[in-house]
């Protein structure tokens, strides 16, 4: 993509004081642009990392077994008076058709995934069964802010898994931990917490969530500073400096957290409320064990910004970059070099975003760069000759690279 062409260009002319750095971020590299508190639209920019990082969510289901589906954000009201949660979920947004019928839009999706499930699951041989989709949710949040870490409209990876007995469920229960780990790693985001949290409206007793300790974050969380001890402060009775329960050698910290997953068992709560039976070993009729995980996607990329940036912008990894590198050219003499190193590494399958301005200063364009925050910038100028300049977003020294080197380093994925 040559940048002259790119639509949603990176601002400085932004007055609106944002609280917090992903949004500011976000907003004046281009990546998104607000429509209201709450609803955001994607530029090309933030919608090629939103789908990298859903490409890595894929990546993580299918390996534990997940099978991909689109399941309605419009569902009827009577599925959610099943399950006597018309009136008891306070974020539901509800719509009148003109016709008189009534309607959600899908904050979740048990009240359609459950009765999907009980056409096809008949016996424990159907089972276990893992269905999972990313979509977009709807909340009628009462106070949206902090950008896309907090919003009406957002997008979520929501998985659900149907088993014979509580003790599959327990097994499966701990791929998805992992699972979820090794995204959140993938995505650049190293030191997340697993914590207890009261299930709410969804599950029984206890769920856990994943959080990133930042202060953007809403969330308060206890955690042990020598341990993986961490629990939400809504059940917890420690007070900030006492002894870790778990460890019993380091002390409780409290700290804000963003929550960017939560994994919920949820007993037969919905499978019993749709009727949904299978025919077990024994010959009796059971109600599925069911779980229900979810990762925000797109508050996993307001996080990751969150986490991941300097005073001079934002800093992806290779995983998560909108383009595996930033070509720029800073000089007009150089003009025909750089378009044949953009179009040879365009031949090799790299995704490149070229500058090609000629317009602006070598200064401007290199503010750009670090704000964007591509981890490889490769730099044409006149000193470059017919060789390219690689510089790491994150390393001060660069590297002197012919075009066939700088293809072979591209190739490499670490």
């Amino acid at each position: 993509m040559r940048y002259s062409h790119l639509f949603g260009k990176t601002t400085s002319n932004v007055t609106k004081k944002y609280d917090s750095i992903s949004h500011e971020l976000l907003m004046k590299a281009g990546y998104i642009d607000q429509v209201a508190a709450g609803i955001f639209s994607f530029l090309p920019l933030g919608k090629r990392v939103l789908a990298r990082i859903e490409s890595i969510i894929r990546d993580e289901m299918n390996t534990i077994g997940g099978q991909e589906i689109a399941m309605p954000a419009l569902q009827p009201k009577a599925v959610w008076e099943t399950t006597d949660r018309w009136n008891s979920v306070d974020d539901l947004f509800k719509i009148k058709s003109m016709y008189g019928k009534e309607y959600g839009l899908g904050p979740t999706h048990e009240e359609i995934v459950t009765p999907l499930a009980k056409k096809y699951v008949k016996s424990y041989r159907d089972l276990p069964l893992y269905l999972y989709q990313i979509a977009p949710k709807f909340r009628d949040e009462a106070r949206a802010k902090s950008g896309i870490l907090r919003g009406r409209e957002f997008g979520m990876k929501d998985l659900y898994s149907f088993h014979e007995n509580r003790a599959d469920l327990s097994s499966f229960y701990t791929k998805v931990t992992d699972a979820y780990l090794t995204i959140f790693k993938r995505c650049g985001l190293i030191d997340v917490k697993i914590t207890e949290a009261s299930g709410g409206s969804f599950a029984k007793k206890y769920s856990h969530e994943f959080n990133v300790i930042t202060p953007a974050g809403e969330v308060d969380l206890i955690y042990c500073t020598a341990c993986n001890f961490a629990q939400n402060t809504e059940i917890a009775a420690l007070q900030k400096g006492d002894v870790c329960p778990h460890c019993t050698k380091g002390s409780v910290q409290i700290d804000k957290a963003i929550e960017i997953g939560n994994i919920f068992d949820l007993g037969t709560r919905f499978s019993s409320a749709f009727d949904l039976t299978f025919t077990a070993r024994d010959g009796s009729q059971q109600f599925p064990m069911m779980g229900c995980y979810g990762i925000g996607t797109t508050r996993l990329l307001g996080t990751v910004v969150e986490v991941n940036h300097d005073e001079k912008g934002i800093l992806w990894n290779r995983e998560t970059a909108p383009y595996d590198c930033h070509l720029i050219n800073l000089s007009s003499d150089q003009e025909k070099h750089a378009d044949a190193v953009y179009r040879t590494l365009l031949g090799k399958g790299f995704e490149v975003l070229y500058d090609d301005r000629i317009e602006i200063s070598s200064g401007q364009k290199l503010m750009v760069a670090d704000l964007i925050g591509i981890p490889i910038r490769l730099i044409v100028s006149d000193r470059t000759g017919r060789d390219i300049e690689w510089k790491s977003r994150t390393d001060k020294k660069t590297r002197m690279m012919t075009v066939a080197q700088v293809i072979e380093k591209l190739s490499l994925k670490s």
